[in-house]
């Protein structure tokens, strides 16, 4: 089974080190097995975390028989690493251990030096201390995580959850993730150019008035829909059907209908062995030209590095299967007022 150790060191952030408990440790693979087993290790057996002590049940040696290896942010990000830690991390890293760090976590990270010449990211309020401490880092403050294959990095609080879900993607295809995302109740595909690259359903509760116009949608994108196609549809009056959008879904049918198309072309870029032009004309794109800018827009890549970074890998008998190195990240808007949202 995929072993996966998060770190509890002296001023843990209980959010950061939840998150990954949480997340991974509700992963189930068809049959219901779990995919991984979580091990929260501490520095020391007994670890302040603000407002409670923990008492943890497994100490750093644990770090030499994980899979991955989680670094949780720390209330003081300038505290001082302890040489045990270092020693550890860096030992797996070695091994061949994935290492990604939460929020402030990258302070730890960076302190190993496994960090040097790669990109990395942390919350946004200490990108710049980042930055100023590990000159030989490239800082990225505008991404809510960044996988640089072995090492990976991720701003602050529900970006956790982000980074969290992509491994297990990496892991386990998206099916699985898909899955962990309902469980934790996760918005994952965001406004603002924050793209997500987990498929999931669409944002439609059980009952709503637009939900049986939705799955018609879904159904249809391989038409040439219009939003008169759409109005007539739902019976309603083009001005009234965007309005009733906008109060459900946040957007409009044709930003709705664009987001249903990319991803349906995810799931077939990850589950088929189609061409990119046969892709565009399934999922209702005039052309492979649009279809590829529009891909490259709200996924930020193209189709292709979309797939290779993507494609489902057959599960191993053991159920670990180690990550796959990828280059994506997730780019917020640096305008959009809801990326502060984003952090803590």
């Amino acid at each position: 089974m995929h072993v996966v150790a998060v770190v509890a060191m002296e001023g843990v952030v209980p959010f950061d080190l939840s998150t990954p408990c949480e997340v991974f440790g509700r992963v189930r693979l068809p049959g219901g097995r779990a995919g991984y087993q979580v091990r929260v290790c501490g520095v020391t057996r007994e670890v302040s975390a603000g407002a409670f002590d923990l008492r943890v049940r497994c100490g750093l040696e644990e770090l030499t028989r994980a899979d991955t290896i989680i670094l949780p942010g720390v209330a003081e990000a300038s505290a001082v690493v302890p040489e045990a830690l270092l020693r550890a991390v860096r030992a797996a890293a070695a091994s061949g251990a994935r290492v990604a760090s939460i929020c402030t976590g990258a302070f730890l990270l960076a302190a190993t030096g496994l960090l040097d010449g790669r990109r990395a990211t942390t919350h946004w309020l200490a990108t710049d201390e980042l930055a100023r401490r590990h000159p030989a880092i490239r800082v990225d403050p505008k991404v809510l995580y960044v996988d640089e294959g072995q090492f990976l990095t991720s701003a602050g609080a529900a970006a956790a959850l982000d980074l969290c879900l992509h491994m297990v993607r990496l892991d386990y295809g998206s099916a699985v993730a898909a899955d962990t995302a309902r469980l934790s109740v996760m918005p994952l595909e965001r406004d603002g150019g924050q793209s997500q690259f987990i498929l999931h359903e669409p944002p439609a509760p059980d009952g709503s008035s637009l939900e049986p116009l939705l799955r018609w949608i879904e159904e249809s994108l391989d038409k040439p829909l219009t939003l008169e196609d759409i109005a007539r549809r739902a019976a309603l009056s083009v001005r009234t059907l965007s309005r009733r959008f906008r109060e459900q879904t946040g957007t409009t049918p044709l930003q709705w209908l664009l987001r249903a198309r990319v991803r349906r072309a995810q799931q077939l870029l990850e589950t088929t062995g189609h061409s990119v032009e046969s892709i565009a004309a399934r999922v209702g794109f005039g052309s492979p030209t649009a279809f590829r800018e529009h891909f490259q827009r709200l996924v930020t890549t193209s189709p292709q590095a979309y797939r290779r970074a993507f494609r489902a890998a057959p599960i191993k008998a053991n159920g670990a299967i180690r990550p796959q190195s990828s280059a994506l990240t997730m780019n917020p808007s640096p305008d959009d007022p809801g990326r502060l949202l984003m952090a803590r």
